[in-house]
């Protein structure tokens, strides 16, 4: 369980097929193989790590789920370790798994993604989503999307401030909603 605060931003080095290899300094103070780090909202697991870098065996479910496989040598990426008991949650109660990937149309300070018509009946305005991993409250639910504030801090210290037009972002949906749906329809 995470919470969408971005605690690094850190930068992609490459892969060697499904192996993937990240440079970060703060998430690996205590990281140990086995454990979870989420990269651009989605979690991943450590399978080996080394001063200054990690790794993680990203499967073919993953790459088809989020912008993983857009990577390039060099790109930033968000990381944020687990959320432990003890922590305050600060954004909100975000999975790690990633729903979908949408679209950037309109860069920020008021970012606007463009989401399959499946994914708009979990947007809400003052609801919340992760966009790369980012715990953000919609501004506005609109036709074809939705739209984010993002603050300077947080466009600063994430990838969110560095993403164009016709980046894919990865998404994930409100937790919640998605169990009330369920709770409703059966």
């Amino acid at each position: 369980m995470f919470t969408g605060i971005v605690e690094e931003l850190g930068t992609f080095l490459g892969r060697d097929g499904g192996r993937f290899r990240f440079a970060a300094a703060l998430v690996i103070e205590d990281a140990e193989v086995g454990g979870s780090i989420a990269v651009n909202g989605a979690c991943l697991t450590v399978v080996a790590v080394e001063a200054g870098r990690w790794e993680a065996d990203v499967i073919a479910e993953t790459l088809a789920r989020t912008n993983l496989g857009d990577l390039a040598a060099g790109d930033y990426v968000n990381f944020e370790r687990p959320v432990r008991l003890a922590d305050r949650l600060a954004g909100h109660l975000v999975q790690g798994h990633v729903d979908a990937v949408g679209e950037v149309v309109t860069p920020a300070p008021l970012l606007r993604v463009r989401v399959e018509p499946r994914w708009r009946r979990y947007l809400v305005p003052k609801g919340s989503v992760t966009v790369d991993g980012v715990s953000l409250t919609v501004v506005d639910a609109v036709e074809d999307g939705f739209s984010v504030a993002v603050i300077p801090h947080t466009a600063e210290v994430t990838t969110l401030g560095r993403r164009r037009p016709g980046d894919r972002v990865n998404l994930e949906f409100d937790i919640i909603a998605k169990y009330v749906e369920r709770l409703l329809r059966d």
